[in-house]
């Protein structure tokens, strides 16, 4: 069972997403709490799986909550859930660490699947995000590599199966590997192309290597 704890100022945002989530058999809302502050006392509390954390909140934001929650609790996952899709809240939130980001119009089941995705490994990022961080890399913004970057064949596959949101375990049973060498391939991944983790490396794939598999 997945557990998660919903951080929102607004009851009603908290009481639809709690009603969402409990429409599956294996997400479970265990708290909630209204402020940043609140948030990481009850995340201590109750030690969830997720966070849902929005970023508009008074007293500590969602950026300074993020970044508390996984300095102290590392493997919980956090990822926002926010109205704001400008590219400095975004990097803001990733930067604090965040696991994925989506905007408050996602469809119910993104949401859903986003919970699910977070807590094997994935990144799960809406499209309309993926894209304004795509935009802000091919004005100059700092990160991997370029076009001419040297891949093997099978850190290419692993690099696009992640880059679909897949998580180490599900990319090494799609290839045969072992997870260990997953990981092996994208420590190398990462220093090819420059980057720091998966969420970067997947936006550069998607940005480079989606036209070699259109």
């Amino acid at each position: 069972m997945i557990r998660v704890v919903i951080v929102d100022d607004h009851v009603v945002v908290r009481a639809g997403l709690a009603q969402l989530l409990a429409t599956t058999d294996d997400i479970e809302v265990v708290g909630d709490a209204d402020d940043g502050s609140l948030a990481l006392s009850t995340v201590a509390e109750l030690m969830p799986d997720i966070v849902l954390m929005d970023l508009s909140m008074p007293g500590m934001d969602g950026v300074e909550a993020t970044r508390a929650v996984k300095q102290a609790y590392p493997e919980v996952h956090v990822v926002v859930l926010t109205s704001f899709g400008d590219q400095a809240r975004i990097m803001a939130a990733l930067e604090a660490g965040a696991d994925g980001y989506l905007l408050k119009h996602a469809d119910p089941e993104q949401i859903i699947a986003a919970m699910r995705s977070a807590v094997a490994g994935g990144a799960p990022l809406d499209p309309k995000v993926a894209r304004v961080l795509l935009t802000a890399r091919s004005s100059g913004a700092s990160g991997g590599g370029g076009t001419g970057v040297n891949m093997t064949d099978r850190e290419r596959e692993v690099l696009l199966l992640v880059s679909s949101g897949l998580a180490n375990k599900q990319v090494a049973r799609r290839l045969g590997i072992s997870e260990r060498t997953v990981k092996a391939h994208l420590t190398n991944i990462f220093q090819r192309l420059g980057v720091r983790d998966r969420t970067q490396a997947a936006l550069w794939a998607r940005e480079h290597l989606s036209e070699d598999h259109a």
